[in-house]
């Protein structure tokens, strides 16, 4: 027997992994117009927000595919990436990843007879990461923007799920609270890893992007009160939870050495968990009128 061979169980393992589903986290953010439309009781509304979230996971996972099929040479000399990337360590094939990112495409496209507004919008996601993939994440500002972008694609998927408008405060409040993840990413990729673990990395430097981070910290927080004092009065209770949600990210990005990836920052802090979903409850129950 070739020891040297990944198991059925390894290759199986390989391409869970290749789908990244630690990172859906991140397609929570498609549920934030259920949240504030009120809808959230309504049975049908949260059925239409879910499945647009799940078709989501589906498109970013397919972008996780295409990433790592294009760094996987460059993964491969990384010293961690070469052992926690699937494709890097040769637990999963080339073959077999084309075929996982053909299923999900297959996905997709049936999803479309479902929710055909919504995967409108993650072809737009789809077509912005393939140019990020394929050029665009070498870009310095511009690279920053398209991860931003992300976010309030996913917003706008949600409110199209349901058929609501997208108010002017979710928009720019979410595109500052991307911009703010993706600067501190970027941050703390330039810190860990050094200018040479990207090619952008080294048109950075620590100062600019600090300043990048902490003026996007700002006006999330500008915007966000802004938003909730002129459309939802009953939601100001929560600013003093955005607040410390914000300082609490920065001290673990500044002490503990976090933030290269936001969804790992959150899931592994406490207290920044504990506050997101005190965040969320609260919301919900003021929204109700309780």
């Amino acid at each position: 027997m070739d020891h040297s061979q990944p198991s059925f169980g390894q290759r199986l393992l390989g391409l869970t992994r290749l789908l990244r589903p630690r990172q859906w986290v991140k397609n929570g953010f498609v549920l934030a117009p259920l949240l504030f439309s009120g809808q959230f009781m309504q049975a049908r509304a949260v059925g239409m927000a879910v499945l647009a979230m799940a078709l989501f996971c589906i498109a970013s996972s397919a972008t996780y595919v295409v990433n790592d099929w294009r760094d996987v040479e460059r993964d491969r000399a990384h010293p961690i990436k070469r052992h926690a990337r699937p494709m890097a360590s040769g637990a999963v094939t080339p073959a077999m990843a084309l075929g996982l990112l053909a299923l999900l495409c297959a996905i997709l496209l049936a999803g479309a007879w479902a929710q055909p507004r919504v995967l409108a919008v993650i072809a737009i996601y789809l077509l912005l990461n393939l140019a990020y993939s394929f050029g665009l994440k070498h870009q310095p500002v511009i690279d920053i923007f398209v991860i931003a972008s992300g976010f309030v694609l996913r917003v706008i998927a949600g409110a199209q799920a349901l058929t609501v408008p997208v108010s002017s405060w979710m928009f720019v409040t979410t595109l500052c609270l991307a911009l703010y993840l993706a600067a501190v990413k970027r941050r703390q990729e330039l810190v860990q890893s050094g200018s040479g673990a990207r090619e952008v990395l080294g048109k950075y430097s620590l100062p600019l992007i600090d300043r990048y981070a902490e003026m996007s910290a700002t006006g999330a927080l500008v915007f966000y009160s802004l938003f909730v004092m002129t459309a939802h009065t009953e939601l100001i209770v929560t600013i003093p939870l955005v607040l410390f949600g914000l300082f609490r990210y920065w001290y673990v990005v500044d002490r503990k050495d976090g933030g290269e990836s936001p969804t790992d920052t959150l899931l592994t802090d406490w207290q920044l968990l504990l506050t997101a979903l005190a965040w969320i409850v609260l919301c919900a129950l003021r929204l109700r009128g309780i």
